[in-house]
Order: C-alpha cells, then structure tokens, then sequence
C-alpha cells in the first residue's frame, strides 16, 4: 500500500496512520517548523529550525519514507544528515540576530553566496582546500556576489573568515540529543588572502579645517557628525545612532552603546569644549530629550540618518570645499586622524577614549606618523658630535701609541 499524505493550509502530513505518520507544522510563537510522530505511543515533536516550507515538506517525506523498514516495523530514526543550508539556518536562526544590521546583512549575503557555490544539499565535512580557493576565484573575478564585480582581498577575507566562524561555532554546538553539530572544522588552518597594499587615509588637518568650513552647507547634521567624528574618534554609524540620553552635559560625556559599535563595547567617553558646542547646536536645531535621536533623517525623525546618505553628504562637502575625491579618504579617515594625532598617549588610553578593544588594531590599521611627527623623533634622538678627517687620523694615532708597550 502506498503511504498517502495530506495537505493543508496550517500542516503537511506524510505516511500512513499507525505506522509511519510524520506531521510538520509550524510553531505559533516563532513561525519556525516543527515535526511531529509517534513512537512506542508517544508523540514526539522536534523543532526543524527553519521557516522554509517546502524544505520542511521535503523533509517530512523523506522522514517517513525512511521510519518503517521493509518488514512493515519501525525502525529507529536516525538524525538527520547536517547539510549546509540546514547548518547555515541554525546559525542564522541563533547567532546572527545577535549582531548589528550591518553585519546580519553582511551575513545574509555571504550564506547566499557560499549556498549557491557550494550546494544546499553538500555536507560541510567534506568541504577542503579546493573549495576555499573556488570560491577565492569566483569572487575575485565577480562572478558571484551581489555586486556581479570583482572584490578585493579584504572583502574576501571577510567571507571566508564568516565561513570559518560558522564552522567553528558548529564544532562547539550541540543538537537537540547532545550530538555535536560538527565533530571538527574542515577548513581549519587554511589562510584568507590579504590586502598587500591596504589603502588607509589619514585626513589632514587642512583637510578638515576645509571641510569644516562648508560643512553648515551640506546640513546642520551634517556639521555636527563631522565634528564629533573629528573629536571623539568614533564611528559614523555609533554617531548617527546617538540619543540625547546618551549625553550628559553636565558631565560632558558621551556613552556609546554596544549595539551601535563594531566591537559590541559599550563605554562612556569624555568630550571636549567643541563636542559640547556642537551638541548645543543640535539642541537648538533639534530640540529632545531621553530616547529622541540627536541626527535624525530629515523627513522620519523616529529613525536616524542612513549609511548611505552621510556618504553622500561627505562627498558633496568635498566638492564644497574644492577637495578632490580620493579613495579611501572618508569618515573612517576621521577616525584614522584622531588616533594619529593622539599617538603621543598611552595605548590604552587612547584605546578607551576612541572605543577600540585590541590596541593591535590600532598600531596596524590606524596610527600613521607623518613627515613631522618622523622628523621630530629624529631629532629628539641624542647627537654624537662627527669628527673631521684631521681629528679622526689624530684619534688613531693616539690609539696606536696606546697599544704599543
């Protein structure tokens, strides 16, 4: 007899009843699909993790097919072999939402990406060196990626370096019977390409004092995020999301919250009399208090100014102000300039007032000595006054005679 499945709006049944019944559905409070049987006359139930429907028949089918064996009785169920697509959803289902938009987007794209390379259905055990350096190819030619077009080694690294995040974090992970996700990373040890020239701006003190000048043309937001960038060091995007609770003028400090920083840190920074003027300004412009954002999009005051357009306002300052558009010089540039201006402090200081949690980082990718800042180091350096060539021939002879009893 050929099992027989029904369907309707609310459940997918598959198999025969008293048999091999295997019902999916999905769970009200999350909207993720759950599985439903009978064993020994219980009725167990276990979560797919996922909110795909088809898959989720998919798998009801195929869990049925395989729950009777071909004496008609049960047979133990076996788990369910980890794919990729099942592993990448677990992961997006449980670690993902814990990050900032930027980077669950960021995430989102890169499972796409390595899905559609690599197969839904492949087993990430059998992942090895020939598939890290496929994927290496494919992106750095632009054949896949959202884009459509080449990518620099950074943007890979960033990836793989998900990729490997993923697999590590299933090598850690157990499922609902204490199995682990993944016995080991297959990829392990492999390395991701570098940037040989990484292209870091530093923007120069007439540069800014140029783009500050027309800084009120482009928007008064506009002005007041330049000048906290510029004196706080911190990120565009943990500025656009300040509120006014977030300040406190009569301390004159600033709290930054975790989950408006890269680093997920949140700390609390002293400001500077410019800071405190710019804000000022904000509040007469902008006038809130508690929650109310302190840069909001022009025409929705409930959500702050996008990525995108702070971009935008960048490069027409640089117009304003007669600067040509370089690569790299934009508001991470800012940020590069406060931590070389500020080398002079101890790492850790300047670690805390510009939010960075590994002063590494810092040396590497941010402090970049400038002409002066190398010549006044030289010249700080204790002199030896040089010889002529009449009193280095004398200095011999002397020590000559000293040698001879």
């Amino acid at each position: 007899m050929m099992a027989r499945t029904r369907r309707s709006r609310r459940s997918y049944g598959a198999g025969e009843w008293g048999r091999n019944r295997v019902r999916v559905f999905p769970d009200p409070k999350t909207g993720l699909y759950q599985m439903e049987w009978r064993e020994n006359g219980r009725r167990l139930t276990r979560s797919l993790k996922h909110r795909d429907w088809a898959r989720a028949k998919r798998q009801a089918d195929r869990f049925a097919a395989g729950f009777i064996d071909a004496a008609g009785g049960k047979k133990e169920a076996q788990p369910e072999p980890l794919t990729l697509e099942r592993l990448f959803d677990i992961y997006g289902e449980e670690v993902t939402p814990t990050k900032t938009e930027r980077v669950r987007h960021r995430d989102r794209v890169a499972t796409r990406m390595f899905l559609d390379l690599l197969g839904r259905d492949r087993r990430p055990e059998t992942l090895s060196r020939r598939d890290w350096d496929r994927f290496i190819r494919e992106r750095k030619a632009g054949r896949i990626g959202p884009s459509g077009k080449p990518v620099s080694n950074r943007t890979i690294e960033l990836d793989l370096k998900f990729l490997l995040a993923v697999l590590n974090w299933a090598t850690k992970s157990r499922d609902e019977e204490g199995r682990l996700l993944l016995g080991s990373n297959p990829l392990r040890g492999l390395r991701t390409p570098k940037e040989k020239n990484p292209v870091r701006v530093v923007l120069s003190e007439e540069e800014y004092r140029a783009m500050l000048g027309v800084s009120r043309r482009v928007d008064w937001r506009f002005h007041v995020a330049l000048v906290l960038a510029h004196e706080t060091g911190h990120r565009i995007g943990a500025i656009r999301n300040l509120r006014w609770d977030d300040i406190d003028f009569e301390g004159r400090e600033v709290r930054w919250r975790a989950e408006h920083e890269k680093t997920g840190y949140e700390h609390v920074t002293p400001m500077t009399g410019e800071a405190v003027a710019v804000l000022e300004e904000a509040r007469e412009a902008n006038p809130g208090s508690g929650e109310a954002l302190i840069l909001p999009a022009p025409r929705d005051p409930s959500v702050s100014i996008d990525r995108e357009r702070t971009g935008r306002w960048w490069r027409k300052a640089e117009r304003l102000a007669g600067l040509e558009h370089q690569r790299g010089r934009g508001w991470h540039s800012l940020r590069r300039k406060f931590a070389t201006d500020l080398m002079n402090l101890p790492l850790k200081v300047l670690c805390e007032l510009g939010g960075w949690k590994n002063a590494r980082t810092v040396l590497t990718c941010y402090q970049r000595p400038n002409n002066g800042q190398l010549r006044k180091a030289l010249d700080s350096r204790p002199r030896v006054r040089a010889l002529t060539p009449g009193q280095s021939a004398g200095v011999k002879r002397r020590e000559t005679a000293r040698r001879i009893p």
